[in-house]
Order: C-alpha cells, then structure tokens, then sequence
C-alpha cells in the first residue's frame, strides 16, 4: 500500500522516532508498504517518521531500477564513521524540489536489525554511506536541512512552505 509522505513543516519530522521491539509480520507489512512507498516517490530511501509512523524503521535502495537491491533496516545505528568525509548533494521526499551539499563520513559501519528480525552489519561507502546516514538522521529527528547553514535552512523551509501553499490553492 502506498501511503502518502509527510512534508515539513510537519513536527513529527523532527521527532526520535521510538525503536521497534519486536519484527512481526506487521512490521514486514510496514517495511513492504514503506518500500513500495518510496518506489512511488521515485526516491533512494525512506523512513517510517515520513510515512507518519515514528518508529525506527528504514528502507533503502541504492541500486537503480534496473537491478533492485532493497535493504530493510530495523533500528539501525551507525556504530563505526571514517575520519575520511566526502561531499554529496542531498534531496528528500519530506522536502520536494529542494536539495543541498551535506558533508558526511565518508564511511560508516551499521548495526540493525533485518527484515527477519536477525541482527546484521553492514559497512557502507559511497552513495549508500550517504544515504544510509541521511535516512538514519530522519529516525533521529534530523532532516539534511539541519546540516545546512541557518540561511540555507531556512530559504529551503521558506520556498518549500510557499509551493505546498500555492500547490493547495491551485
């Protein structure tokens, strides 16, 4: 089922979303919506907290639409970061139409949970390394926008409040 993705200014966006205590079959459920979700939205990741369910549950696919790769994540945390940082520009599905240059490790090593509920860990470099800590930020509360100067910040909010605006009165 495919749900429909919260934007900002929405507060629960910048809400801890609570860890999941157990991987059942309506966990699955959610992870198979939020994937299908994100597929939808033609996007690379999505949380939970953007499908307005604050729970630490990430969905990922990095790989394209040629060759699907999807990557269940059950309270993931990023255990290992390299001193090393590189450069990406970032979008997000909570913030249409708007993106920005965010410097973040250039790798990091994960612990999670997979869709079985089996404990697993991933290192990660390249696109995968910045979307995994991106997507991890949004089960933290953080949006890239965050790590964006207070300017950039807040001209992203400004324009993007504006288009939902005219978007609605249209």
């Amino acid at each position: 089922m495919i749900h429909d993705i919260i934007k900002i200014p929405n507060s629960i966006l910048s809400k801890p979303s609570a860890a999941v205590t157990v991987v059942d079959d309506a966990v699955r459920k959610l992870l198979d919506d939020m994937l299908e979700t994100m597929y939808a939205a033609s996007g690379i990741g999505l949380a939970a907290v953007q499908i307005g369910v604050a729970r630490r549950l990430v969905v990922m696919d990095v790989a394209g639409a040629q060759s699907r790769e999807p990557l269940f994540l059950v309270n993931p945390e990023i255990v290992w970061s390299s001193e090393e940082t590189t450069e990406h520009e970032e979008g997000c599905l909570s913030i249409p139409d708007a993106a920005g240059m965010v410097t973040r490790p250039a790798e990091v090593a994960i612990c999670f949970l997979d869709r079985e509920g089996t404990r697993r860990e991933k290192q990660c470099d390249g696109l995968l390394a910045t979307c995994v800590q991106h997507e991890i930020d949004h089960t933290n509360g953080i949006l890239f926008i965050d790590r964006l100067s207070r300017l950039k910040r807040e001209r992203i909010i400004k324009r993007s409040v504006k288009t939902r605006r005219d978007t609605l009165a249209a």
